[in-house]
Protein backbone atom coordinates (compact mmCIF):
# COMPACT_ATOMS: atom_id res chain seq x y z
CA UNK A 1 0.00 0.00 0.00
CA UNK A 2 1.30 3.33 -0.85
CA UNK A 3 0.66 6.40 1.35
CA UNK A 4 1.40 9.99 1.01
CA UNK A 5 4.69 9.67 2.86
CA UNK A 6 6.11 7.12 0.40
CA UNK A 7 9.09 8.33 -1.48
CA UNK A 8 10.56 7.38 -4.83
CA UNK A 9 13.39 5.57 -3.08
CA UNK A 10 10.92 3.48 -1.14
CA UNK A 11 9.27 2.44 -4.35
CA UNK A 12 12.57 1.39 -5.81
CA UNK A 13 13.42 -0.73 -2.75
CA UNK A 14 10.05 -2.47 -2.91
CA UNK A 15 10.46 -3.38 -6.60
CA UNK A 16 13.87 -4.82 -5.87
CA UNK A 17 12.46 -7.00 -3.10
CA UNK A 18 9.75 -8.32 -5.41
CA UNK A 19 12.31 -9.14 -8.03
CA UNK A 20 14.26 -11.20 -5.49
CA UNK A 21 11.14 -13.11 -4.55
CA UNK A 22 10.43 -13.84 -8.20
CA UNK A 23 13.95 -15.07 -8.68
CA UNK A 24 13.73 -17.35 -5.64
CA UNK A 25 10.38 -18.73 -6.80
CA UNK A 26 11.61 -19.31 -10.35
CA UNK A 27 14.70 -20.98 -8.93
CA UNK A 28 12.52 -23.23 -6.75
CA UNK A 29 10.21 -24.08 -9.62
CA UNK A 30 13.20 -24.83 -11.84
CA UNK A 31 14.57 -27.31 -9.29
CA UNK A 32 11.34 -29.32 -9.11
CA UNK A 33 11.87 -32.47 -11.22
CA UNK A 34 9.66 -33.06 -14.25
CA UNK A 35 7.79 -36.25 -13.20
CA UNK A 36 4.80 -38.16 -14.52
CA UNK A 37 2.54 -40.82 -13.16
CA UNK A 38 3.92 -44.40 -13.45
CA UNK A 39 7.51 -43.13 -13.44
CA UNK A 40 10.17 -44.73 -11.25
CA UNK A 41 12.45 -42.22 -9.54
CA UNK A 42 14.97 -42.15 -6.72
CA UNK A 43 13.88 -40.70 -3.40
CA UNK A 44 15.50 -40.06 -0.01
CA UNK A 45 14.07 -41.15 3.31
CA UNK A 46 13.59 -37.94 5.29
CA UNK A 47 11.40 -39.23 8.05
CA UNK A 48 9.96 -42.34 9.68
CA UNK A 49 6.73 -42.39 11.64
CA UNK A 50 4.84 -45.18 13.31
CA UNK A 51 2.92 -45.93 10.13
CA UNK A 52 4.72 -44.30 7.23
CA UNK A 53 8.05 -43.70 5.62
CA UNK A 54 8.43 -40.10 4.40
CA UNK A 55 10.18 -39.78 1.05
CA UNK A 56 11.57 -36.66 -0.58
CA UNK A 57 11.96 -36.83 -4.35
CA UNK A 58 12.66 -33.11 -4.75
CA UNK A 59 9.06 -32.40 -5.64
CA UNK A 60 7.03 -29.52 -4.22
CA UNK A 61 5.64 -31.93 -1.62
CA UNK A 62 6.89 -35.01 0.12
CA UNK A 63 5.38 -38.48 -0.29
CA UNK A 64 4.20 -40.95 2.33
CA UNK A 65 4.58 -44.75 1.90
CA UNK A 66 3.10 -47.29 4.30
CA UNK A 67 5.65 -49.22 6.36
CA UNK A 68 3.94 -52.47 5.22
CA UNK A 69 5.65 -52.11 1.84
CA UNK A 70 9.10 -52.31 3.45
CA UNK A 71 8.88 -55.80 4.97
CA UNK A 72 11.97 -56.81 3.04
CA UNK A 73 13.79 -53.67 4.33
CA UNK A 74 13.32 -53.83 8.11
CA UNK A 75 16.47 -51.75 8.74
CA UNK A 76 15.52 -48.78 6.55
CA UNK A 77 16.60 -45.46 8.05
CA UNK A 78 16.62 -41.71 7.35
CA UNK A 79 19.02 -40.84 4.58
CA UNK A 80 18.58 -44.12 2.63
CA UNK A 81 18.04 -43.65 -1.08
CA UNK A 82 15.44 -45.96 -2.68
CA UNK A 83 13.46 -46.29 -5.92
CA UNK A 84 9.82 -45.27 -5.71
CA UNK A 85 6.91 -45.52 -8.13
CA UNK A 86 4.82 -42.37 -8.93
CA UNK A 87 1.25 -43.52 -8.51
CA UNK A 88 -0.14 -39.95 -8.53
CA UNK A 89 1.96 -36.79 -8.43
CA UNK A 90 -0.98 -34.88 -6.94
CA UNK A 91 -4.12 -36.43 -5.58
CA UNK A 92 -7.29 -34.49 -4.72
CA UNK A 93 -5.65 -33.29 -1.55
CA UNK A 94 -2.62 -32.07 -3.49
CA UNK A 95 -0.59 -34.92 -1.96
CA UNK A 96 2.17 -36.85 -3.79
CA UNK A 97 1.32 -40.60 -3.83
CA UNK A 98 4.29 -42.99 -4.00
CA UNK A 99 4.85 -46.78 -3.76
CA UNK A 100 8.01 -48.70 -2.98
CA UNK A 101 6.54 -52.14 -3.72
CA UNK A 102 5.26 -51.16 -7.16
CA UNK A 103 8.63 -49.68 -7.97
CA UNK A 104 10.28 -53.01 -7.21
CA UNK A 105 7.72 -54.91 -9.32
CA UNK A 106 7.82 -52.49 -12.22
CA UNK A 107 11.63 -52.50 -12.25
CA UNK A 108 11.57 -56.28 -12.16
CA UNK A 109 9.22 -56.33 -15.15
CA UNK A 110 11.48 -53.93 -16.99
CA UNK A 111 14.51 -56.11 -16.21
CA UNK A 112 12.66 -59.26 -17.34
CA UNK A 113 11.59 -57.70 -20.62
CA UNK A 114 15.09 -56.37 -21.17
CA UNK A 115 16.59 -59.82 -20.46
CA UNK A 116 14.12 -61.44 -22.84
CA UNK A 117 14.88 -59.05 -25.69
CA UNK A 118 18.65 -59.25 -25.17
CA UNK A 119 18.69 -63.01 -24.35
CA UNK A 120 20.65 -62.41 -21.16
CA UNK A 121 20.87 -64.56 -18.04
CA UNK A 122 18.90 -63.71 -14.89
CA UNK A 123 18.94 -65.12 -11.39
CA UNK A 124 15.90 -66.25 -9.47
CA UNK A 125 14.99 -67.83 -6.15
CA UNK A 126 13.02 -71.09 -6.19
CA UNK A 127 10.11 -70.51 -3.81
CA UNK A 128 8.27 -73.80 -4.11
CA UNK A 129 7.32 -76.65 -6.41
CA UNK A 130 4.02 -76.89 -8.24
CA UNK A 131 2.32 -79.28 -10.61
CA UNK A 132 4.66 -79.77 -13.52
CA UNK A 133 7.51 -77.57 -12.36
CA UNK A 134 8.82 -74.86 -10.02
CA UNK A 135 7.80 -71.30 -9.00
CA UNK A 136 10.76 -68.92 -9.17
CA UNK A 137 10.91 -65.39 -7.70
CA UNK A 138 12.73 -62.91 -9.95
CA UNK A 139 12.98 -59.63 -8.00
CA UNK A 140 9.40 -59.96 -6.81
CA UNK A 141 7.95 -61.38 -10.01
CA UNK A 142 6.84 -65.02 -9.91
CA UNK A 143 7.89 -67.01 -12.99
CA UNK A 144 7.14 -70.62 -13.94
CA UNK A 145 9.99 -73.05 -14.55
CA UNK A 146 8.52 -76.19 -16.26
CA UNK A 147 9.94 -79.55 -15.24
CA UNK A 148 11.05 -80.17 -18.83
CA UNK A 149 13.12 -76.95 -18.70
CA UNK A 150 14.99 -77.67 -15.48
CA UNK A 151 17.64 -80.00 -16.89
CA UNK A 152 18.57 -81.89 -20.04
CA UNK A 153 17.76 -85.15 -18.26
CA UNK A 154 14.42 -86.03 -16.67
CA UNK A 155 14.05 -84.77 -13.11
CA UNK A 156 12.23 -86.94 -10.60
CA UNK A 157 12.84 -84.94 -7.41
CA UNK A 158 11.82 -81.28 -7.83
CA UNK A 159 12.23 -80.57 -4.12
CA UNK A 160 16.02 -80.58 -4.42
CA UNK A 161 15.80 -77.13 -6.11
CA UNK A 162 13.46 -75.44 -3.59
CA UNK A 163 14.92 -72.54 -1.53
CA UNK A 164 17.91 -72.26 -3.84
CA UNK A 165 19.06 -69.60 -6.30
CA UNK A 166 19.15 -70.67 -9.93
CA UNK A 167 20.28 -69.06 -13.18
CA UNK A 168 17.62 -68.72 -15.85
CA UNK A 169 16.72 -67.39 -19.23
CA UNK A 170 13.31 -65.92 -20.04
CA UNK A 171 11.78 -67.93 -22.89
CA UNK A 172 8.20 -66.61 -22.91
CA UNK A 173 6.24 -63.57 -21.65
CA UNK A 174 2.49 -63.10 -21.69
CA UNK A 175 1.97 -59.36 -21.11
CA UNK A 176 -1.81 -59.64 -20.91
CA UNK A 177 -1.74 -62.07 -18.02
CA UNK A 178 1.68 -61.04 -16.67
CA UNK A 179 2.97 -64.60 -17.00
CA UNK A 180 6.65 -65.41 -17.35
CA UNK A 181 8.14 -68.79 -18.38
CA UNK A 182 11.84 -69.39 -17.77
CA UNK A 183 14.35 -72.15 -18.51
CA UNK A 184 17.48 -73.44 -16.84
CA UNK A 185 17.88 -76.20 -19.41
CA UNK A 186 18.91 -73.82 -22.21
CA UNK A 187 21.93 -72.74 -20.17
CA UNK A 188 22.96 -76.36 -19.64
CA UNK A 189 22.47 -77.17 -23.32
CA UNK A 190 24.70 -74.28 -24.35
CA UNK A 191 27.39 -75.51 -22.01
CA UNK A 192 26.93 -79.11 -23.13
CA UNK A 193 27.14 -78.14 -26.78
CA UNK A 194 30.68 -76.88 -26.26
CA UNK A 195 31.50 -79.90 -24.16
CA UNK A 196 29.93 -82.21 -26.76
CA UNK A 197 32.08 -80.81 -29.56
CA UNK A 198 35.15 -81.26 -27.42
CA UNK A 199 34.27 -84.88 -26.58
CA UNK A 200 33.38 -85.83 -30.16
CA UNK A 201 36.62 -84.34 -31.45
CA UNK A 202 38.52 -86.79 -29.24
CA UNK A 203 36.44 -89.90 -30.03
CA UNK A 204 37.95 -93.01 -31.60
CA UNK A 205 36.34 -96.28 -32.64
CA UNK A 206 37.01 -98.96 -30.07
CA UNK A 207 37.48 -96.40 -27.31
CA UNK A 208 36.00 -97.46 -23.94
CA UNK A 209 34.08 -94.74 -22.10
CA UNK A 210 32.24 -94.48 -18.83
CA UNK A 211 28.71 -93.18 -18.73
CA UNK A 212 25.35 -93.15 -17.01
CA UNK A 213 22.14 -94.59 -18.41
CA UNK A 214 20.02 -91.53 -19.12
CA UNK A 215 16.96 -93.08 -20.75
CA UNK A 216 15.69 -96.52 -21.76
CA UNK A 217 13.45 -97.19 -24.77
CA UNK A 218 12.16 -100.26 -26.59
CA UNK A 219 15.02 -100.09 -29.08
CA UNK A 220 17.89 -99.38 -26.70
CA UNK A 221 19.32 -97.00 -24.10
CA UNK A 222 20.79 -93.49 -24.22
CA UNK A 223 24.07 -93.14 -22.36
CA UNK A 224 25.29 -89.82 -20.93
CA UNK A 225 29.03 -89.71 -21.63
CA UNK A 226 29.56 -86.50 -19.69
CA UNK A 227 27.84 -83.91 -21.81
CA UNK A 228 27.12 -85.91 -24.93
CA UNK A 229 24.67 -88.77 -25.41
CA UNK A 230 25.32 -92.03 -27.24
CA UNK A 231 22.88 -94.73 -28.30
CA UNK A 232 23.33 -98.27 -27.05
CA UNK A 233 21.11 -100.29 -29.40
CA UNK A 234 19.28 -103.32 -28.01
CA UNK A 235 21.24 -105.62 -30.34
CA UNK A 236 24.51 -104.40 -28.80
CA UNK A 237 23.51 -104.87 -25.17
CA UNK A 238 23.90 -108.64 -24.92
CA UNK A 239 25.19 -111.51 -27.06
CA UNK A 240 22.01 -113.35 -26.12
CA UNK A 241 18.46 -112.39 -27.01
CA UNK A 242 16.67 -109.98 -24.67
CA UNK A 243 13.03 -108.94 -24.66
CA UNK A 244 13.58 -105.35 -23.52
CA UNK A 245 16.68 -103.29 -22.54
CA UNK A 246 15.22 -102.76 -19.05
CA UNK A 247 15.66 -106.51 -18.47
CA UNK A 248 19.38 -105.79 -18.11
CA UNK A 249 19.83 -102.02 -17.65
CA UNK A 250 18.51 -99.46 -15.16
CA UNK A 251 18.17 -95.66 -15.23
CA UNK A 252 21.22 -93.87 -13.70
CA UNK A 253 23.23 -97.09 -13.80
CA UNK A 254 26.95 -96.48 -14.30
CA UNK A 255 28.41 -98.64 -17.09
CA UNK A 256 31.37 -98.87 -19.43
CA UNK A 257 30.67 -98.84 -23.16
CA UNK A 258 32.76 -99.10 -26.31
CA UNK A 259 32.51 -96.64 -29.21
CA UNK A 260 31.33 -98.55 -32.29
CA UNK A 261 30.83 -95.61 -34.64
CA UNK A 262 30.22 -91.86 -34.61
CA UNK A 263 29.20 -89.06 -36.94
CA UNK A 264 30.92 -85.81 -36.03
CA UNK A 265 28.61 -83.67 -38.17
CA UNK A 266 25.34 -85.18 -36.93
CA UNK A 267 26.78 -85.63 -33.43
CA UNK A 268 25.61 -89.26 -33.33
CA UNK A 269 27.50 -91.88 -31.36
CA UNK A 270 26.82 -95.63 -31.55
CA UNK A 271 27.86 -97.59 -28.48
CA UNK A 272 28.27 -101.23 -27.58
CA UNK A 273 28.14 -103.09 -24.28
CA UNK A 274 28.38 -106.74 -25.27
CA UNK A 275 31.57 -105.99 -27.23
CA UNK A 276 33.40 -105.60 -23.91
CA UNK A 277 33.07 -109.35 -23.43
CA UNK A 278 34.23 -112.35 -25.46
CA UNK A 279 31.78 -113.79 -27.99
CA UNK A 280 30.03 -116.85 -26.47
CA UNK A 281 30.98 -118.90 -29.54
CA UNK A 282 34.65 -118.30 -28.74
CA UNK A 283 34.23 -119.80 -25.28
CA UNK A 284 31.79 -122.56 -26.22
CA UNK A 285 32.59 -125.94 -24.69
CA UNK A 286 34.97 -127.70 -27.10
CA UNK A 287 33.40 -131.05 -26.20
CA UNK A 288 30.24 -130.11 -28.09
CA UNK A 289 30.48 -131.90 -31.45
CA UNK A 290 28.15 -133.47 -33.99
CA UNK A 291 26.02 -136.05 -32.19
CA UNK A 292 26.23 -134.31 -28.80
CA UNK A 293 23.01 -133.74 -26.91
CA UNK A 294 22.23 -130.19 -25.80
CA UNK A 295 19.41 -128.40 -24.03
CA UNK A 296 18.06 -124.96 -24.79
CA UNK A 297 15.12 -122.58 -24.75
CA UNK A 298 13.01 -121.76 -27.81
CA UNK A 299 13.67 -118.09 -28.64
CA UNK A 300 12.36 -117.77 -32.20
CA UNK A 301 9.75 -119.62 -34.25
CA UNK A 302 9.73 -119.30 -38.03
CA UNK A 303 7.85 -121.08 -40.82
CA UNK A 304 10.95 -123.15 -41.59
CA UNK A 305 11.82 -124.13 -38.01
CA UNK A 306 12.72 -122.93 -34.53
CA UNK A 307 15.84 -121.45 -32.93
CA UNK A 308 16.83 -122.58 -29.46
CA UNK A 309 19.36 -120.80 -27.28
CA UNK A 310 21.96 -123.22 -25.93
CA UNK A 311 23.71 -120.50 -23.94
CA UNK A 312 23.34 -116.68 -24.17
CA UNK A 313 24.63 -115.77 -27.62
CA UNK A 314 24.76 -119.33 -28.98
CA UNK A 315 21.71 -120.55 -30.90
CA UNK A 316 20.93 -123.54 -33.04
CA UNK A 317 18.28 -124.13 -35.71
CA UNK A 318 15.92 -127.07 -35.61
CA UNK A 319 14.68 -127.27 -39.18
CA UNK A 320 11.07 -128.28 -39.69
CA UNK A 321 12.27 -131.48 -41.37
CA UNK A 322 14.21 -132.49 -38.24
CA UNK A 323 11.22 -132.43 -35.88
CA UNK A 324 9.55 -135.74 -36.66
CA UNK A 325 10.41 -138.95 -38.49
CA UNK A 326 6.94 -139.47 -39.82
CA UNK A 327 4.62 -136.55 -39.18
CA UNK A 328 5.00 -133.83 -41.76
CA UNK A 329 5.17 -130.71 -39.60
CA UNK A 330 3.68 -127.77 -41.48
CA UNK A 331 3.59 -125.12 -38.78
CA UNK A 332 6.19 -125.34 -35.97
CA UNK A 333 4.12 -122.98 -33.79
CA UNK A 334 1.44 -125.67 -33.58
CA UNK A 335 3.93 -127.92 -31.76
CA UNK A 336 6.25 -125.51 -29.88
CA UNK A 337 6.05 -122.16 -28.13
CA UNK A 338 8.51 -119.40 -27.21
CA UNK A 339 10.11 -120.30 -23.89
CA UNK A 340 9.80 -124.08 -24.25
CA UNK A 341 12.86 -126.02 -23.09
CA UNK A 342 14.02 -128.78 -25.43
CA UNK A 343 16.67 -131.44 -25.68
CA UNK A 344 18.19 -131.81 -29.12
CA UNK A 345 21.04 -133.48 -30.98
CA UNK A 346 23.75 -131.46 -32.77
CA UNK A 347 23.63 -132.35 -36.47
CA UNK A 348 26.24 -129.83 -37.70
CA UNK A 349 28.35 -127.22 -35.92
CA UNK A 350 30.56 -124.54 -37.47
CA UNK A 351 32.43 -122.46 -34.90
CA UNK A 352 33.86 -120.09 -37.52
CA UNK A 353 30.51 -119.03 -38.98
CA UNK A 354 28.72 -119.42 -35.63
CA UNK A 355 26.13 -121.80 -37.04
CA UNK A 356 24.62 -124.93 -35.53
CA UNK A 357 21.87 -127.20 -36.83
CA UNK A 358 19.93 -129.39 -34.43
CA UNK A 359 17.38 -132.17 -34.53
CA UNK A 360 14.87 -133.57 -32.05
CA UNK A 361 13.59 -136.54 -34.03
CA UNK A 362 17.06 -138.09 -33.64
CA UNK A 363 16.30 -138.60 -29.94
CA UNK A 364 13.93 -141.41 -31.01
CA UNK A 365 14.68 -144.58 -32.95
CA UNK A 366 14.52 -144.07 -36.69
CA UNK A 367 11.55 -146.15 -37.87
CA UNK A 368 12.86 -145.90 -41.44
CA UNK A 369 16.00 -147.84 -40.60
CA UNK A 370 16.09 -151.19 -42.46
CA UNK A 371 12.60 -150.52 -43.82
CA UNK A 372 13.40 -152.42 -47.02
CA UNK A 373 14.07 -155.51 -44.90
CA UNK A 374 11.19 -155.05 -42.42
CA UNK A 375 8.66 -154.21 -45.12
CA UNK A 376 9.70 -155.85 -48.40
CA UNK A 377 7.81 -155.10 -51.60
CA UNK A 378 4.75 -157.35 -51.92
CA UNK A 379 4.41 -158.00 -48.17
CA UNK A 380 0.96 -157.63 -46.66
CA UNK A 381 0.28 -155.64 -43.44
CA UNK A 382 -2.53 -154.18 -41.41
CA UNK A 383 -2.27 -150.51 -40.39
CA UNK A 384 -4.25 -147.65 -38.95
CA UNK A 385 -5.40 -144.70 -41.07
CA UNK A 386 -3.52 -141.70 -39.61
CA UNK A 387 -4.43 -139.01 -42.14
CA UNK A 388 -6.59 -138.46 -45.22
CA UNK A 389 -5.79 -136.01 -48.02
CA UNK A 390 -7.19 -135.26 -51.45
CA UNK A 391 -4.57 -137.46 -53.07
CA UNK A 392 -4.60 -140.46 -50.77
CA UNK A 393 -4.53 -142.12 -47.37
CA UNK A 394 -1.64 -142.23 -44.87
CA UNK A 395 -1.48 -145.53 -43.03
CA UNK A 396 0.65 -145.97 -39.89
CA UNK A 397 2.33 -149.38 -39.82
CA UNK A 398 4.25 -148.63 -36.60
CA UNK A 399 4.89 -145.57 -34.44
CA UNK A 400 6.60 -142.93 -36.56
CA UNK A 401 6.24 -144.87 -39.81
CA UNK A 402 3.49 -143.84 -42.22
CA UNK A 403 3.00 -145.02 -45.77
CA UNK A 404 0.87 -143.53 -48.53
CA UNK A 405 -1.96 -145.33 -50.29
CA UNK A 406 -2.47 -143.19 -53.35
CA UNK A 407 -6.09 -142.58 -54.40
CA UNK A 408 -5.41 -144.62 -57.53
CA UNK A 409 -4.37 -147.62 -55.39
CA UNK A 410 -7.56 -147.81 -53.32
CA UNK A 411 -9.92 -149.77 -55.61
CA UNK A 412 -9.70 -151.74 -58.83
CA UNK A 413 -13.28 -150.95 -59.73
CA UNK A 414 -14.75 -147.83 -58.22
CA UNK A 415 -13.77 -144.32 -59.20
CA UNK A 416 -12.88 -142.76 -55.83
CA UNK A 417 -13.50 -139.01 -55.88
CA UNK A 418 -12.09 -138.54 -52.39
CA UNK A 419 -10.43 -141.08 -50.05
CA UNK A 420 -12.91 -140.19 -47.28
CA UNK A 421 -15.55 -142.06 -49.33
CA UNK A 422 -13.60 -145.22 -48.68
CA UNK A 423 -12.33 -144.96 -45.07
CA UNK A 424 -11.99 -142.69 -42.03
CA UNK A 425 -9.12 -141.73 -39.70
CA UNK A 426 -8.59 -144.46 -37.12
CA UNK A 427 -9.87 -147.30 -39.34
CA UNK A 428 -7.75 -150.44 -39.69
CA UNK A 429 -7.11 -151.52 -43.28
CA UNK A 430 -5.00 -154.12 -45.07
CA UNK A 431 -2.26 -152.89 -47.39
CA UNK A 432 0.41 -154.28 -49.70
CA UNK A 433 3.91 -152.71 -49.85
CA UNK A 434 4.48 -151.37 -53.36
CA UNK A 435 7.76 -149.49 -52.76
CA UNK A 436 10.07 -148.97 -49.76
CA UNK A 437 13.15 -146.71 -49.74
CA UNK A 438 15.05 -146.07 -46.52
CA UNK A 439 17.22 -143.30 -47.98
CA UNK A 440 14.29 -141.27 -49.29
CA UNK A 441 11.97 -142.12 -46.38
CA UNK A 442 9.43 -143.31 -48.89
CA UNK A 443 6.84 -146.02 -48.33
CA UNK A 444 4.21 -146.56 -51.03
CA UNK A 445 1.28 -148.82 -50.20
CA UNK A 446 -1.68 -150.26 -52.03
CA UNK A 447 -5.05 -151.52 -50.87
CA UNK A 448 -6.58 -152.84 -54.05
CA UNK A 449 -3.62 -155.22 -54.47
CA UNK A 450 -4.86 -157.44 -51.64
CA UNK A 451 -7.15 -158.92 -54.35
CA UNK A 452 -6.34 -160.06 -57.84
CA UNK A 453 -6.81 -157.57 -60.62
CA UNK A 454 -10.42 -158.18 -61.73
CA UNK A 455 -9.81 -156.55 -65.07
CA UNK A 456 -8.10 -159.72 -66.22
CA UNK A 457 -11.45 -161.46 -65.74
CA UNK A 458 -13.44 -158.52 -67.05
CA UNK A 459 -11.51 -158.78 -70.28
CA UNK A 460 -13.38 -162.00 -70.89
CA UNK A 461 -16.70 -161.02 -69.31
CA UNK A 462 -16.94 -157.73 -71.20
CA UNK A 463 -15.65 -158.97 -74.50
CA UNK A 464 -16.42 -156.87 -77.57
CA UNK A 465 -20.03 -157.30 -78.82
CA UNK A 466 -21.23 -158.91 -75.58
CA UNK A 467 -24.48 -157.49 -74.25
CA UNK A 468 -25.12 -156.63 -70.59
CA UNK A 469 -27.84 -155.13 -68.45
CA UNK A 470 -27.04 -151.65 -67.10
CA UNK A 471 -28.61 -148.74 -65.20
CA UNK A 472 -28.10 -145.12 -66.23
CA UNK A 473 -26.68 -143.42 -63.10
CA UNK A 474 -25.52 -140.05 -64.50
CA UNK A 475 -25.96 -138.04 -67.69
CA UNK A 476 -23.21 -135.61 -68.65
CA UNK A 477 -24.21 -131.92 -68.38
CA UNK A 478 -22.38 -131.11 -71.59
CA UNK A 479 -24.32 -133.72 -73.53
CA UNK A 480 -21.36 -136.02 -74.17
CA UNK A 481 -23.07 -139.13 -72.91
CA UNK A 482 -24.01 -141.12 -69.82
CA UNK A 483 -22.45 -143.38 -67.19
CA UNK A 484 -24.10 -146.70 -66.53
CA UNK A 485 -23.65 -149.17 -63.73
CA UNK A 486 -23.36 -152.82 -64.76
CA UNK A 487 -22.88 -156.05 -62.88
CA UNK A 488 -20.05 -156.28 -60.34
CA UNK A 489 -20.17 -152.53 -59.75
CA UNK A 490 -18.45 -151.74 -63.05
CA UNK A 491 -19.21 -148.32 -64.51
CA UNK A 492 -19.19 -147.94 -68.28
CA UNK A 493 -19.60 -144.97 -70.59
CA UNK A 494 -22.25 -144.61 -73.29
CA UNK A 495 -21.64 -141.82 -75.88
CA UNK A 496 -24.65 -139.65 -76.66
CA UNK A 497 -25.09 -141.09 -80.15
CA UNK A 498 -25.31 -144.59 -78.68
CA UNK A 499 -28.15 -143.72 -76.27
CA UNK A 500 -30.83 -143.69 -79.02
CA UNK A 501 -33.63 -146.23 -78.55
CA UNK A 502 -35.58 -147.93 -81.30
CA UNK A 503 -38.58 -145.65 -80.68
CA UNK A 504 -36.50 -142.56 -81.42
CA UNK A 505 -36.04 -141.40 -77.78
CA UNK A 506 -32.88 -141.50 -75.68
CA UNK A 507 -32.14 -143.68 -72.71
CA UNK A 508 -33.30 -141.79 -69.56
CA UNK A 509 -31.73 -141.40 -66.12
CA UNK A 510 -32.14 -144.52 -63.89
CA UNK A 511 -33.47 -146.49 -66.85
CA UNK A 512 -32.44 -150.18 -67.03
CA UNK A 513 -31.71 -151.54 -70.46
CA UNK A 514 -29.39 -153.65 -72.63
CA UNK A 515 -25.98 -152.32 -73.68
CA UNK A 516 -23.41 -153.72 -76.08
CA UNK A 517 -19.63 -153.54 -75.48
CA UNK A 518 -18.02 -151.61 -78.34
CA UNK A 519 -14.64 -150.84 -76.67
CA UNK A 520 -12.64 -152.41 -73.81
CA UNK A 521 -9.28 -151.03 -72.52
CA UNK A 522 -7.77 -152.92 -69.61
CA UNK A 523 -4.90 -150.47 -69.12
CA UNK A 524 -7.10 -147.40 -68.75
CA UNK A 525 -9.91 -149.45 -67.14
CA UNK A 526 -12.40 -148.02 -69.58
CA UNK A 527 -15.41 -149.76 -71.12
CA UNK A 528 -17.54 -148.04 -73.76
CA UNK A 529 -21.01 -149.41 -74.54
CA UNK A 530 -23.89 -148.74 -76.88
CA UNK A 531 -27.63 -149.29 -76.54
CA UNK A 532 -28.32 -148.30 -80.13
CA UNK A 533 -26.27 -151.21 -81.51
CA UNK A 534 -28.37 -153.70 -79.56
CA UNK A 535 -31.35 -153.08 -81.85
CA UNK A 536 -29.84 -151.65 -85.05
CA UNK A 537 -28.47 -155.03 -86.21
CA UNK A 538 -31.01 -157.17 -84.39
CA UNK A 539 -28.44 -158.59 -82.01
CA UNK A 540 -29.50 -161.16 -79.51
CA UNK A 541 -28.24 -161.24 -75.94
CA UNK A 542 -25.61 -163.88 -75.30
CA UNK A 543 -27.38 -165.61 -72.47
CA UNK A 544 -24.38 -167.88 -71.95
CA UNK A 545 -22.24 -164.92 -70.82
CA UNK A 546 -25.05 -162.91 -69.26
CA UNK A 547 -24.42 -162.79 -65.47
CA UNK A 548 -27.12 -164.25 -63.32
CA UNK A 549 -26.79 -161.76 -60.44
CA UNK A 550 -28.49 -158.55 -59.41
CA UNK A 551 -27.12 -155.23 -60.67
CA UNK A 552 -25.04 -153.37 -58.05
CA UNK A 553 -26.37 -149.83 -57.73
CA UNK A 554 -24.45 -148.83 -54.59
CA UNK A 555 -21.74 -146.45 -55.76
CA UNK A 556 -20.35 -145.80 -52.27
CA UNK A 557 -19.77 -149.50 -51.53
CA UNK A 558 -16.43 -149.75 -49.71
CA UNK A 559 -15.81 -153.45 -50.46
CA UNK A 560 -13.19 -154.69 -52.90
CA UNK A 561 -13.83 -156.97 -55.84
CA UNK A 562 -12.60 -160.02 -53.97
CA UNK A 563 -15.56 -159.67 -51.58
CA UNK A 564 -18.08 -160.18 -54.37
CA UNK A 565 -18.74 -163.92 -54.46
CA UNK A 566 -20.52 -163.65 -57.78
CA UNK A 567 -17.33 -162.66 -59.59
CA UNK A 568 -15.43 -165.60 -58.15
CA UNK A 569 -18.21 -167.91 -59.29
CA UNK A 570 -18.23 -166.35 -62.76
CA UNK A 571 -14.48 -166.70 -63.06
CA UNK A 572 -14.73 -170.38 -62.11
CA UNK A 573 -17.49 -170.93 -64.71
CA UNK A 574 -15.40 -169.30 -67.43
CA UNK A 575 -12.40 -171.43 -66.56
CA UNK A 576 -14.53 -174.60 -66.77
CA UNK A 577 -15.97 -173.61 -70.14
CA UNK A 578 -12.51 -173.00 -71.43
Amino acid sequence: MYNRHTTKNDLKDNDKHLDQKDNLYNQYIGNIPDINNNDIIEGTVVGISDKDIIINIGFKSEGFISKSEFKDLPDIKVGDVINVYIENKEDRHGQLVLSYKRAIIQKAWNDINDAFSKNTVMEGFVKNRTKGGLIVDINGIEAFLPGSQIDVKPIKDYDQYVNKNIELKVIKINHDFKNVVVSHKVLIEKHLEKQKMEIISKLEKGQVLEGYIKNITDFGAFIDLGGVDGLLHITDISWGRIGHPKDILKIDQKINVVVLDFDEEKKRISLGYKQLYSHPWDTLDISLVEGSKVQGKVVTIADYGVFIEITPGVEGLIHISEMSWSQKVKKPQEHLQIGDFLEAVILTIDRKTHKMSLGIKQLKNNPWKDIEIKYPVGSRHKGKVSNITNFGIFVELEEGLDGLVHISEISWLKKVNHPSEFTQIGDKIDVIVLEAKEKDHKLSLGHKQIEDNPWNTFEKVFAIDTIHKGTVITIDDKGLGANISTSYGIECFVPIKHMLKSNGSNIALEEINDFKVIEFNKNTKRIIMSHTKTWQLGNKIDKKLKPKININKNKSDKTTLGEIEALAELKKQLDNNK
